[in-house]
This record gives structure tokens, sequence and C-alpha cells, in this order.
């Protein structure tokens, strides 16, 4: 009788524990969604935005001391002056980017000893503020500041996955990470145009501050998240399995940031030749396209701005394609892909990137640009899931969170140097040579992924 009690308690104690474990997949769900919503707002506004500080500035501010060191180059390199603000933008797209290249494996070593839900609560906080700074930017700098407090506090991705790694196991991660790509997929959809929506409504009524409208509402959603959090996540790392050394915590995330440790996998052990092997060259293939794609990612709205005139709305809509292309083709293709196929459709999507980039650079009408952006889309669909998927396929099973770890790192470093590089050479050499250049640099990464067997 007594056997059979001890039985039924584990039993119901497991359930409980499945039920929670649900439960707390769902926060983090809910979390990101919240979260990515409100990220993305402001991605349509980024050239509006900057045209504002330039015509705001009065020439007292940051903007007019940078603007003029940045007008006299380009005196000297003869390039064009509508596209002065690409470089501002570039600039703003890849600290954002090194910040959170920088912040989040701290954030992480910090977690592994402190527990994941004080430091999601503080990087939710950061954020909110951030928000909340973008709305009072009156000046560029203050632009920045909320920039530069954003970027730090982004660490609250890369705790959502340590997060899902904590309550499931390897059979059920799968399952739970593919509700983080739809959490990403929604955000893209429908943040970009809440942003235009919100914009075009503001600009109409107050032309002078139209940013606070979508900043505020912003600021609104993450204080949403952080309450949602705070409420109803549970802690998913237990006391008896947290580190016990900060300062090996904070040396093992130094190894994320080393770029040379990170091409190299220096943070990963059991390694065999062939494995070592192949995630060296996924992370050579990783790191090229998304240092190209993230470039162009980011200048799309200059070119889209200053080249065809898109309205806020009109860039809205254009970001809404791209989110729709991509989950329908995720949600009812891309996941049902033969193991067999993964390196196929991989490198297919990586050669299909290179006329994207083609049709953009020397598209003259809308529907040119429309079918390089489509490729777009249906290249981004393809690569960054199955190159993934390919990723997780190497290596011993108790090394998987460190070889995602490396590639998420990876992923961060490229969009922290693509945006400034990209914006330079849209900035010097002009949108069609830059986006050119780029389809020609883009025939490494394909290359690089057929030399593994």
């Amino acid at each position: 009788m007594a056997a059979i009690l001890t039985r039924t308690k584990r039993i119901v104690m497991e359930k409980s524990e499945r039920q929670d474990d649900s439960k707390t997949i769902r926060v983090v769900f809910v979390s990101l969604l919240l979260d990515l919503l409100a990220f993305t707002i402001i991605l349509p506004l980024f050239p509006a935005l900057l045209d504002h500080y330039h015509r705001t500035d009065n020439g007292k501010g940051l903007y007019s001391i940078i603007f003029n060191k940045v007008h006299k180059l380009n005196t000297m390199l003869n390039a064009p002056d509508n596209v002065n603000t690409v470089l501002f933008g570039g600039f703003l797209g890849s600290m954002y980017s090194f910040l959170q290249f920088l912040g989040s494996p701290i954030i992480g070593a910090l977690s592994d000893i402190y527990g994941r839900k004080p430091l999601m609560i503080l990087c939710l906080i950061g954020i909110a503020l951030s928000y909340l700074l973008w709305a009072m930017s009156s000046n560029f700098g203050l632009f920045i500041l909320a920039r530069v407090l954003g970027g730090i506090s982004k660490g609250n991705v890369s705790l959502s996955m340590a997060i899902i790694s904590d309550v499931t196991s390897p059979a059920t991660r799968g399952r739970a990470m593919a509700l983080v790509g739809i959490a990403f997929s929604v955000g893209f959809v429908l943040g970009p145009m809440i942003g235009a929506m919100f914009a075009k409504m503001s600009i109409g009524s107050r032309e002078g501050q139209w940013y606070a409208f979508p900043a505020m509402f912003a600021f609104f959603l993450s204080m949403c998240d952080l309450l949602y959090v705070a409420i109803n996540m549970k802690e998913s790392l237990p006391i008896q399995q947290r580190a016990k050394s900060l300062v090996n915590g904070i040396s093992g995330a130094l190894t994320y940031i080393n770029p040379m440790d990170l091409f190299q996998f220096n943070g990963v052990t059991g390694l065999t030749h062939s494995d070592l092997y192949r995630l060296r060259n996924l992370g050579r293939t990783y790191f090229l396209y998304l240092f190209i794609y993230s470039g162009l990612e980011f200048t799309l709205t200059f070119l889209t701005h200053y080249s065809f005139g898109f309205t806020h709305m009109q860039q809205g809509w254009m970001f809404l394609g791209i989110g729709t292309t991509m989950a329908i083709l995720q949600g009812s293709w891309v996941r049902h892909i033969p193991q067999h196929r993964t390196k196929a459709v991989t490198e297919l999507g990586l050669w299909l990137i290179i006329p994207s980039f083609i049709c953009i650079g020397i598209a003259k009408d809308v529907m040119t640009l429309y079918f390089g952006i489509f490729l777009f889309a249906v290249s981004t669909a393809m690569v960054v899931t199955c190159i993934m998927t390919l990723v997780t396929r190497v290596g011993p099973e108790n090394q998987k969170g460190i070889i995602t770890g490396i590639f998420r790192s990876l992923g961060a470093l490229a969009r922290g140097c693509g945006p400034i590089v990209a914006s330079i050479a849209f900035w010097s050499l002009g949108s069609s040579t830059s986006y050119l250049i780029g389809a020609v640099a883009l025939i490494a990464p394909p290359i690089i992924l057929r030399s593994i067997t």
C-alpha cells in the first residue's frame, strides 16, 4: 500500500512538473512576443527619426557635431548628400547589436549564479526605461542613450533560451523552440505595422514630437511584459544547480566575447576532429551570411525611403510582406523538411539571397524591388532555421547549450558589424554598388557549406 501511495505521489508530482514546464514555456512565449512587438515598432521609423533630429538640432547638438564631420568626409569622397543619415543609422544599428553581443554572455553568466528570473526582470526594466527615454528624446544625444540602454538590456532573449533549456528535455526542446520562432515571426510581422500606423496618426496631429506616440506604445508593451513576467514566471534554475563562483561564470562568458575563441569553438570540449571541422565551417558560413545579410536588412528602409519615397505605412506593409512570407514558409514547409534534405535546402537558401541582392541593387521600379524583397524573405525563411538545425546535430548532447550559445554570439557579432559596414558602403558608394558587392561576397557562404560532408 505504501509503495502504491509513493508511486501515485510520484506520478502526481511528475504531472505537476510537466504542467509547470508548460506554463513556463507559455510565459516565455508571451514575454518574447510582447518584447518583439515593442522592439520592431522602430524599424520603419529609422530614416524619418534621423531626418527629424537633423531638422531640429539647430546646429548645436550632437547630431550637428557628427554631421559636420560626416559632411567634410562626404565632400572628400564626393558621396551623395541625401544619404548622410544612413551612416548615422548604421552606427546606431551596429551599436545596438554590438552591445547585445557584449552584454548577453555576462547577463547569462550572472543568471547561472543568481537565477534566471531576477536577471530577466532586470533586463525588462532596462528595456522599458530605454523606450521611455526614446519617448522623451528631444535631442539626438538622448536618443543614442536610449539605444545604448536598450542594447545592454537585450539579454532577455538569451535568457529566454536558457529558461526553455532548463525546463525541457532534449526530446521536447524542439517543440518549445518552435514557439520562440513563432514569436519572432509574429513580432516582425505586426511590430513594424504598428510603428507605421502610430507614426502616420501622430505626424498629422503633432509634427514636432511624432515619435513620442510609437515610443510610448512600445513602453506600454514593455511594462506589460515586465508585470507579466514578475507575476507569472517561476524560477527555472534550482539553487543546487547554480554556479558557485562569479569568477568562473564571467571567465566562461568571456569565451563568447573573444572573436578568436568564437570562431575556433574553444569553449566546446569532447569534439571529434570531424565535428570540430563541421562546426567551424558552419560558424564561418553563418557569420559571413548574417554579416552581409544584416547590412541589407538594415539599409533596406533607407533605400526605400530615399530612392522610392516610401512612406511609413508603405514600409510597414513591406515588413508585413516579408514577415508573412517567412511565417508561411516556416510553418508549412521548412519545419517539415526531411533530415537528409536540410543541408541541400540551406545551400539553396544561400544561393537565393544572391539574386535578391542583385534585384534590389539594380531596381529602378517597384516591381523589381518587390521581387528582390520576396527572394530575400524566402531565403531568410530557409537559411536561418535550417542552418541552426544543422548545428544542433553536431557534437555531444551535453555540449549543445555551449554550441548554440556560441552560434548566438557569432550572430550578434555579425549583426554588430554588418549594419555599420553596409551603411558606410551605402553612403560612400551608393546603394546599387553596395548591394552588387554584397551579392558577389555572398558566393562564399554556400561554397564553404558545400565543403562540409
